[in-house]
């Protein structure tokens, strides 16, 4: 029996364990996209309709930041991981608390609720996202050609449980009660965390149980150390800012994204001179760096869709289609759906070319120019028509219908090549990286969002557009650099 005959294929041609983590990501998508396809609404609608009367622009900063700190925090996850607790006991962790993060955000204890329950999902999603990817990663060795087709399925697993979300927990939330929309997704991710620790037992590695590079006698001084310094310095500059009559919502979000911003710099700069990482794998680092840049700009546009573009549905979009009624957070569907749909031919195309596939940057490249062109697509109808009325809902599907095209080129992939050019000594930390992308991309939109309104549209979304096609066109020339740096990864 050959080395290709004797491969696990007992999901779908893959392997057992990615049932496992395939319906973990589904549940925790399930809860996470539930509650992101209401959240702007409830920030924003007048108490008097239950939500805590926010103004629009400061609701859609406090989405764009909300989703930063939830993919910064995966450097806790992944540093938690790779020294201390082993990928599969950092992932339940985090599931418990994202659950009491819904469930929190479930009671109506208004704006003091909605900032602890962002806290504990922040927790729990760093904690749980860059190590169930990375336990993906591990099913498979490095020359394995079924691994892009395998994160292919695992994310399509995330988007069935992100299609299902907006139907049950927007609706239910916008139609009859905000809270009782949001303890679905408290109920979504406890399903989630049953099936992940029963099924577990049975198909992940014995590997997952135990950290990559275990702490060393001294290392939590050390740590301790810089983690109150860390928080000492916050302190000082929050103090800082009181004084100077600065500390603002919008101040603190622009020092969020300030921090978040460096976050992804200090790292590189610590694995390329660690002693940890030999010379192939600081070439590879090196390598990653203009993925990174790329897939942060890709980001920036995909992590609008649950703010300006969700401003654009309520505000923009004929919702009243004669036979039915949609509901704005309907919309948020689109992006899970299009995923679906474009899954199995991406997947195919994968796994027919095998090592005649494009490059990872080739296809990094290719995704920043369909990510512009959705942007640009939404310029048209304002363009077109004004901004002061309301404009088919079909112009929202194409742009999605695009920029999903792009997320099938970046994210799965993305994922992958992460998986590929880590270090051995940083390999959660390093998936970690890979979620500080669209931690930066929601950074940078914490600022950009600001400058959408209806009277501003037009330029904001060509703009925005030009800029992610631009950057194409350069990564597409350096891809030969990038290649010769990647030492033999494709």
């Amino acid at each position: 029996m050959d080395k290709e005959q004797k491969l696990d294929r007992s999901f779908f041609g893959q392997p057992r364990g990615l049932r496992t983590l395939f319906f973990t990501e589904m549940w925790e998508r399930f809860s996470y996209y539930g509650m992101r396809a209401l959240l702007i609404y409830y920030m924003y609608y007048s108490v008097a309709k239950g939500g805590l009367g926010f103004d629009q622009v400061t609701a859609a900063s406090i989405m764009s930041i909300y989703s930063a700190l939830v993919y910064v925090s995966s450097v806790l996850g992944g540093f938690l991981s790779d020294r201390v607790w082993g990928s599969r006991k950092t992932v339940f962790i985090g599931g418990v608390f994202i659950m009491l993060g819904h469930i929190v955000l479930s009671t109506p204890f208004g704006v003091g609720a909605l900032f602890v329950s962002i806290a504990l999902i922040v927790i729990g999603t760093g904690l749980l996202k860059p190590n169930v990817s990375d336990m993906v990663g591990q099913l498979y060795t490095v020359e394995d050609t079924r691994r892009d087709a395998g994160f292919s399925i695992f994310v399509f697993g995330i988007n069935l449980g992100s299609l299902v979300a907006p139907a049950l927990v927007g609706r239910i939330g916008l139609n009859v009660n905000f809270h009782l929309g949001f303890s679905l997704a408290a109920i979504g991710m406890f399903f989630g965390l049953l099936q992940y620790y029963f099924d577990g037992k049975k198909n992940l590695s014995s590997a997952s149980l135990y950290p990559t590079d275990p702490l060393e006698p001294g290392d939590l001084k050390k740590i301790m150390r810089w983690t109150i310094l860390g928080i000492v310095g916050i302190g000082l500059i929050l103090l800082l800012m009181q004084l100077m009559n600065a500390l603002t919502l919008a101040n603190v979000i622009s020092l969020i994204s300030t921090l978040v911003i460096l976050t992804p710099i200090v790292y590189f700069i610590l694995m390329l001179t660690s002693d940890k990482t030999n010379a192939t794998e600081r070439s590879r680092v090196r390598a990653y760096i203009p993925l990174f840049i790329a897939a942060a700009l890709f980001w920036a546009i995909e992590e609008q869709g649950s703010s300006v573009l969700a401003l654009f549905a309520a505000n923009r979009v004929n919702l009243d289609l004669g036979f039915t009624h949609l509901a704005a957070s309907d919309f948020q569907m689109l992006n899970p759906l299009f995923i679906m749909i474009y899954t199995t031919p991406f997947v195919w195309l994968w796994t027919k070319w095998g090592k005649k596939q494009p490059s990872s940057p080739t296809k990094f490249a290719i995704g920043l120019l369909f990510a512009g062109a959705s942007y640009l697509v939404m310029a048209v109808p304002g363009a077109l028509f004004g901004t002061a009325g309301k404009v088919s809902p079909w112009w929202l599907v194409a742009s999605w219908a695009v920029v999903e095209i792009a997320e099938m080129l970046i994210s799965p992939i993305g994922l992958s090549v992460t998986t590929k050019l880590a270090p051995k000594a940083f390999a959660s930390q390093m998936m970690s990286m890979w979620f500080l992308t669209d931690s930066v991309g929601s950074a940078l939109n914490a600022q950009i969002v600001r400058f959408y309104s209806t009277q501003t549209e037009v330029p904001y979304f060509a703009i925005t557009g030009i800029v992610s096609v631009v950057l194409g066109i350069i990564l597409f020339m350096m891809v030969p650099m990038i290649k010769r740096s990647m030492q033999g990864i494709r």
